[in-house]
């Protein structure tokens, strides 16, 4: 578990800290296993109820390299890190409701930030990673990755880019077994959340809504509760393992 050795304080990373991410960010801030918590957005480096923020574009390669040396390189390395930027919508892009409406720009951007800028974040970032002792790398997917749970169709963009997630998440989580015998990699579905991600979508009938801070307090408390052996997995945010 995450929080088992009581010595050990983690220095907390989370990265695109949105609605949910920034709940996050504060919910670590908060937790005696946490001695720091450094999160990133798109806009300028600022600083949101007492957490540092910096910026980060995770369309560019350089920029991802640059902050990963310098996270690496300082004192407070982080051993504790959640990826929880995600693309939907936005600058005209929608989900799409049939194939008709694919067209190859939505792909290419959901893609490049729900399942590229992960992958590069964890290259930049890993040789940080102890040795020994306890770490997380945490990534926030969706349950519509699923290729099994793919019941109803369409949102082909965040489902392919969600799905390319999961199984870059799987092999690194592989490859990082094999240097950091302790750290717990996993990828996370945050539920529906009341945020700007799902805004446009809810329904009126739709039940009610986890909110970022319901979401974010249900994520931390799952991924203590993880173990070793949970190591490469998929989970919701109350703890249930999702197919992949």
């Amino acid at each position: 578990m995450i929080f088992s050795d009581k010595r050990t304080q983690h220095h907390a990373l989370v990265l695109g800290a949105g609605g949910v991410g920034h709940a996050l960010a504060r919910a670590l801030a908060a937790h005696p296993g946490v001695a720091s918590v450094t999160a990133t957005n798109r806009g300028a480096a600022t600083e949101k109820d007492g957490i540092p923020y910096q910026s980060l574009d995770l369309t560019d390669d350089d920029a991802i390299a640059a902050f990963g040396e310098a996270q690496v390189s300082g004192a407070k390395a982080p051993s504790l890190i959640f990826y929880t930027a995600g693309l939907l919508h936005g600058a005209g892009l929608t989900p799409e409701k049939r194939l008709a409406d694919v067209e190859s720009a939505a792909l290419v951007a959901s893609y490049r930030i729900n399942a590229v800028a992960p992958l590069l974040l964890a290259k930049a970032l890993s040789p940080g990673f102890p040795r020994r002792g306890p770490a997380l790398w945490a990534s926030l997917s969706a349950r519509v990755g699923s290729i099994e749970d793919n019941r109803l169709g369409g949102w082909y963009s965040y489902r392919v880019s969600k799905a390319a997630h999961n199984m870059g998440l799987r092999t690194l989580a592989i490859e990082l077994r094999r240097k950091h015998r302790d750290l717990l990699c996993v990828a996370l579905h945050p539920g529906t959340v009341a945020t700007k991600l799902s805004e446009p979508f809810r329904r009126p009938d739709q039940p009610k809504l986890l909110t970022p801070e319901g979401s974010a307090a249900a994520l931390l408390k799952t991924v203590s509760a993880l173990t070793l052996e949970d190591h490469g997995g998929f989970f919701a945010y109350d703890g249930q393992p999702i197919p992949w």
